[in-house]
């Protein structure tokens, strides 16, 4: 309601009589003002004035039929005749309306003001108390003044109680160089080889990548992990010269071919053995085992378990396939798997999207599967839409290594590792994962043999891959950072893409609690 709606309904609940015309303002002179002359003439037409007013009021009362019996001149001039229904106004009437009205006008003007100051005070009430609220706080508040407590900054660093790790992840990549992130992609191999005089196989060349290219990962092989103590000061070395923690890798498969720790522990099931005592504990006791003798090493990521499915009993699968079914092999490598990754050591499977129909060795040559597109869903690809959508997290593989294996009836043109339609299309958006996708060596055979490992790295991250292995030494390493850095140059890769796969590595180490959960500068 306005003020003018509320005026007006203020003068009709008076009672008043709403009159036709309001006088002119009297002039503000007065009678003592005037000069005589004007005096006694304006004495004389008060006098008539009142006198005629008289008359007014006295023909009034007489003339009871007034507006009953309208004359034949009002009938005929029916607009005067209303006028002249109204009793004339006396100077007594004028100034009761004048009154009224000042008192109506004081009121509104009084209600106007009072409103005013009683808004502006509710709004700096308001503005008081927002001010109060957020600057106000104590220590014991969800703000803290300096300086900090010890709990405080322990929370700071361990925001994971707050965020999740892939969002904590991408505010630690924003604070992240381009030089940082794109080391970060990288999981190098080092030249080395130890025998068990050498105290430590750690040189100028592995400082190098670790220190100064701040490289991912490191991966080892038996030929550098000669005795305990010399494989735990090496890796501790690592960790010491890393600008952010690393992810130490090794594929501890077991058995007589894919075993790295023979030198330090000896001879370990391997994942055939495993299967055919046809008891999962043994696979759960050995998945535990193995997860303790890495750690105690300070190996953090084992390259197991092998989940493909064997049905031609080709070179890969001698004595590494869990099974000759999917159901076997989810059977026995889930149990493995939950128990190394309950003990705190990434897993990952492979080899994406199964080499359990490939014939020839993968590491001389393109293997070539001619299965049908429903046989590859429904026998290849199976263990591992199984693992990556099961609602227990200890089976969700922290890593997931793709190959190099030819499938023409999902993508005729490229290797899985290389190829847009296994590693986005079905990985990523047909069975939902989001962890780190870590290359097979990219000196294979099966690639090398058509393009070179450096626009193969390119490749890779087109496709959707997030870490690469196969640089080895300082050289090459520099080599593929440099080829990423032209992809992004040359509008082949974007920076948004780069900063998808780091966030996805940095994440996981968070989320396996290799480094702290704190973005910089913060």
């Amino acid at each position: 309601m306005t003020i003018s709606q509320e005026s007006s309904r203020t003068s009709s609940a008076s009672g008043l009589p709403r009159p036709f015309h309001i006088p002119a303002r009297p002039s503000s002179r007065t009678s003592q003002d005037l000069p005589a002359g004007e005096k006694i003439e304006e004495s004389a037409n008060r006098q008539a004035l009142l006198t005629q007013i008289s008359e007014q009021d006295t023909r009034s009362s007489e003339d009871a039929s007034f507006q009953a019996e309208p004359s034949a001149q009002q009938q005929q001039a029916p607009s005067q005749a209303v006028f002249s229904a109204q009793p004339a106004l006396t100077l007594k009437t004028v100034g009761k309306r004048r009154s009224w009205l000042s008192i109506v006008l004081a009121v509104l003007a009084i209600l106007v003001v009072l409103g005013g100051l009683l808004a502006q005070q509710l709004l700096n009430g308001s503005n008081a108390t927002q001010a109060n609220s957020m600057l106000n706080f104590s220590s014991s508040g969800p703000y803290a003044q300096f300086p900090l407590s010890a709990s405080q900054i322990n929370a700071i660093r361990h925001l994971s109680g707050h965020m999740k790790y892939r969002a904590l992840a991408s505010l630690y990549v924003s604070h992240m160089s381009l030089d940082d992130e794109i080391g970060q992609m990288i999981m190098v191999e080092y030249y080395e080889q130890v025998n068990k005089n050498q105290a430590s196989g750690y040189d100028s060349d592995l400082d190098y990548m670790i220190h100064t290219l701040h490289v991912g990962g490191v991966i080892m092989y038996e030929a550098q992990m000669a005795t305990f103590n010399q494989t735990k000061g090496d890796i501790a070395k690592m960790q010491q010269r890393a600008n952010i923690p690393l992810l130490i890798s090794t594929d501890e498969e077991g058995g007589p071919y894919v075993q790295r720790l023979n030198n330090i522990y000896g001879y370990r099931m391997d994942a055939t053995q495993i299967e055919e005592t046809g008891d999962v504990n043994v696979a759960k006791q050995q998945g535990l085992k193995v997860s303790q003798q890495l750690k105690a090493l300070g190996i953090n990521v084992n390259l197991t378990p092998d989940v493909d499915v064997n049905q031609v009993n080709g070179y890969d699968m001698v004595t590494r396939t869990f099974g000759n079914t999917p159901a076997q092999v989810i059977k026995f490598a889930g149990p493995y798997l939950q128990a190394m990754q309950g003990n705190g050591t990434i897993g990952c499977l492979k080899h994406f999207p199964g080499l359990g129909a490939a014939e020839p060795d993968a590491h001389k040559t393109l293997p070539v599967v001619n299965s049908t597109k429903q046989q590859i869903y429904a026998i290849d690809l199976a263990p591992f839409k199984a693992f990556i959508q099961s609602p227990d997290a200890l089976l969700n593989p922290g890593m997931i290594m793709p190959t190099d294996v030819l499938m023409p009836a999902i993508d005729p043109k490229y290797p899985a590792e290389l190829s847009y339609t296994f590693m986005t299309d079905i990985l990523r958006k047909q069975f939902g994962y989001d962890g780190v996708v870590l290359t097979d060596a990219l000196y294979m055979a099966g690639i090398t043999d058509t393009w070179s490992m450096d626009t193969a790295a390119v490749m890779a991250i087109q496709a959707g891959d997030d870490m690469l292995l196969g640089a080895t030494g300082t050289q090459q390493t520099i080599d593929m950072m440099n080829a990423i850095k032209q992809a992004l140059r040359d509008g082949q890769l974007t920076k948004a893409r780069i900063d998808e796969s780091v966030t996805r590595i940095i994440a996981l180490k968070m989320q396996y609690h290799l480094m702290p959960t704190y973005v910089p500068g913060v």
